[in-house]
């Protein structure tokens, strides 16, 4: 069956890659299809909020223009002023009080309203009054583009809007008449400030302009005339126009029915540096017709012919032809880039409009997807054999831990109930041993998880563990190998938590309990110190706190995985700093170790004890920071705030000097035995503040609590806290 497993596991990532292979095209057909319709969705969307912002926009505008023309008070003025005679010559013409009237009183309300000029229209198409010229001949016409506006207006008495235009195109003549534009130079600054160029003077080019027109009633409701109202393109129909755009790369235009662009493009830079604009044109509505320049000049093409004698581009061509046009595979823009968009023409405005975007920036993610096909399936086929090698090797190491488990239990020593936890070198299970009938933690080490260095160091040091007897040191009862070479041990099972998890919970400790429980880590490390053994990783998750044997508040040492002898009785100083690397927590790791300026011994497992004490004491560490480097930074300059400093709870100043002197950045300066530092501690006015009572009661309220809320009191098998191991010679290394 194993064997069946195992062929199944390394042949599977082939049958997937076979799978994505046959399947890829269809999916591919699906996805671009899916994409389509997405993208038809988004631009008829785009599209149409662009169409009915316009809308709202000109039905605000026609509002506004009548509720002018039907102000009483410009009415009685504008009737006046259309029903005058008109001057017979222009020469010495001397403005009416009315015009004045025109002029003075009727411009504030038109600046509040967000126009600067209106005009004064007669049924035989003159401009009779300007409210920014009070000196008005009134013997203008109104150009012959937009005479059918103003007919329409008078026939049926409903407001219009005229489409953007250049000043210029009034410089006509009709009928011998002058016909010159309206407006002069000062007008012209006025309404394109931002524009204009040269010296404030404005050039062919510069200048566009809008109108939206209402009919003039007199007392008896006939029409006599119409007010027309100025607008600035640039500030009011271009804006709308960009209400709304796809992607980076979207954007929407209005053309009219020769295909000129009446509103600014999002890219008059880039026009002007392809040449299809001249620098001197300030912007490119009016000025620019979207004909297809037949290749894409953003990337070096040149046309062999003139762009007008081009065709226009498709989405103004079709929507000129009255076709609403959406285009989902590219087509080229008036850049000549590959685009996708829609289009539609508007009769009631007169004119198109389009909204585009990139196609690249449209099918990307179709491209990313056919590459994720593409990749995957190699990824597959080149994992399939990588796969069947860690298979096998994983499969083989789980048998052999399987009959381990199995040999384990055949041996009569330990029956395996339960696996309580996993770390990263091996396997943790709460055991029964056959004859003692207790419950026991059996932790079995793989050998795919840990090299057979690892090992051999691990066993080594669980054999210096066991040479510890005292009882607030964690006992291992047993270790060995299993018939398959498997190393395991066996240690005390404990249920309550750890001193990471009791500052998570129930917050900072009163101080009493704090020397209580230092007095307790100083017994067992005394111990391990007697015997040449340095802890080398004292920190909260390593100091478990329990109820046992009836002794409330116990203390467990935990995790002497990083032990190390620092004296030898034959020959003085041992291996304690063997090792060029920096290993333990950083929080909790003294100078000395960091440098590796001098050997480490029982006064670096003080400095530790202090940084716990201190983060008993106050829920903080001793130093805030970001990074490991920083942490060791802080370790080797930083003094550390008091930590009386740090929380509101009382901490007496022996207390408080006691833990920074473990602190000190010279061993010598510490405490110089874990028994100097028990004696210190027990001398303080706090030792007697947290009795045998405090202790019952606190245990007895924990397991309440516990039972009430349903959860199973925690083991010694989580540690929350990382220990690191930092090679100096290679960071010594990488700086030089």
């Amino acid at each position: 069956m194993t064997g069946r497993l195992k062929q199944l596991l390394w042949i599977l990532p082939l049958a997937i890659a076979g799978l994505v292979a046959v399947l890829g095209w269809w999916g591919n057909e699906l996805l671009r299809d899916t994409i389509h319709n997405e993208l038809r969705a988004q631009l008829t969307a785009t599209l149409n909020a662009n169409v009915t912002a316009l809308g709202i926009w000109s039905t605000n505008q026609t509002r506004l223009a009548m509720s002018l023309a039907e102000d009483p008070a410009l009415r009685t003025v504008a009737t006046r002023i259309l029903q005058a005679p008109l001057p017979a010559a222009r020469r010495n013409f001397q403005p009416s009080p009315d015009l004045a009237a025109f002029n003075s009183d009727f411009r504030p309300k038109l600046a509040e309203l967000g126009y600067e000029i209106a005009e004064l229209v007669n049924p035989d198409f003159r401009v009779v009054a300007n409210s920014a010229r009070p000196q008005w001949p009134g013997n203008q016409l109104v150009s012959d583009a937009h005479t059918n506006k103003f007919a329409d207006l008078f026939l049926f008495g409903e407001p219009v809007i005229i489409t953007p235009f250049k000043p210029e195109m009034l410089m006509q003549r009709r009928g011998g008449r002058n016909a010159t534009g309206q407006f002069r130079t000062n007008d012209l600054r006025r309404l394109n400030r931002p524009a204009l160029a040269n010296g404030g003077r404005p050039r062919r080019g510069d200048v566009s302009l809008m109108q939206v027109a209402a009919p003039v009633r007199d007392s008896a409701n006939k029409i006599i005339g119409a007010l027309a109202l100025i607008i600035n393109p640039d500030q009011e129909f271009s804006r709308i126009l960009s209400v709304a755009h796809l992607g980076a790369s979207g954007e929407t235009y209005a053309f009219d029915q020769t295909g000129l662009l009446i509103s600014r493009s999002r890219f008059d830079l880039q026009l002007k540096q392809l040449g299809l604009l001249d620098f001197t044109n300030v912007s490119s509505a009016l000025n620019l017709r979207l004909h297809d320049p037949g290749g894409d000049l953003t990337k070096g093409f040149q046309p062999t012919n003139e762009l007008t004698a081009r065709p226009l581009i498709r989405l103004v061509s079709d929507a000129v032809d009255g076709e609403d046009e959406v285009l989902l595979f590219p087509t080229r823009d008036y850049r000549g880039m590959s685009v996708v968009g829609a289009s539609c023409w508007l009769p009631d405005f007169g004119f198109g409009v389009a909204t585009q975007m990139d196609a690249d920036e449209a099918y990307r993610p179709l491209r990313v997807l056919q590459l994720i096909f593409v990749v995957l399936v190699l990824f597959l086929l080149l994992c399939a054999t990588g796969l069947f090698v860690f298979t096998y090797a994983n499969l083989n190491w789980r048998r052999r831990l399987s009959e381990a488990e199995l040999k384990l239990k055949q041996l009569g020593q330990y029956t395996l109930e339960e696996k309580i936890g996993e770390g990263g070198m091996g396997v943790v299970y709460r055991a029964r041993h056959a004859l003692l009938r207790r419950d026991t933690a059996v932790k079995l080490l793989l050998p795919d998880r840990a090299d057979a260095a690892s090992i051999a160091r691990f066993e080594k040091e669980v054999c210096l563990t066991c040479q510890l007897t005292h009882p607030n040191t964690i006992q291992v009862y047993d270790y060995g190998h299993t018939p398959d070479g498997i190393f395991y041990y066996a240690m005390e099972f404990l249920r309550g938590l750890n001193l990471h998890d009791l500052v998570a919970r129930f917050g900072p400790q009163p101080e009493g309990r704090v020397v209580y429980l230092l007095a307790q880590i100083c017994d067992s490390l005394a111990e391990a110190h007697a015997l040449g053994l340095i802890h080398r990783d004292i920190k909260p998750a390593n100091i478990f706190l329990c109820h046992r044997g009836g002794v409330a508040d116990c203390v467990k040492v935990l995790d002497f995985g990083l032990v190390r002898k620092f004296r030898d009785d034959r020959h003085g100083l041992a291996e304690a700093q063997g090792d060029n690397v920096i290993e333990g927590t950083p929080w909790f790791t003294p100078p000395e170790a960091i440098t590796g300026a001098a050997p480490l011994d029982p006064r670096s497992d003080l400095y530790a004890l202090g940084a716990l004490g201190y983060f008993l004491l106050t829920g903080h560490y001793i130093f805030d920071a970001d990074s490991i480097a920083e942490i060791h930074a802080k370790q080797l300059n930083s003094a550390p705030i008091p930590p009386s400093q740090r929380t509101p709870q009382p901490i007496s100043s022996a207390l408080e000097q006691l833990l920074l002197q473990c602190l000190e950045k010279n061993a010598a300066a510490r405490p110089q035995s874990a028994d100097e530092l028990r004696r210190q501690l027990l001398a303080g006015p706090a030792a007697g503040e947290w009795p045998v009572s405090a202790r019952v009661a606190w245990w007895e309220a924990y397991e309440q609590q516990t039972v009430r809320s349903g959860i199973a009191p925690a083991t010694d098998v989580s540690t929350p806290m990382v220990t690191v191991r930092i090679d100096l010679a290679d960071r010594m290394a990488k700086e030089l």
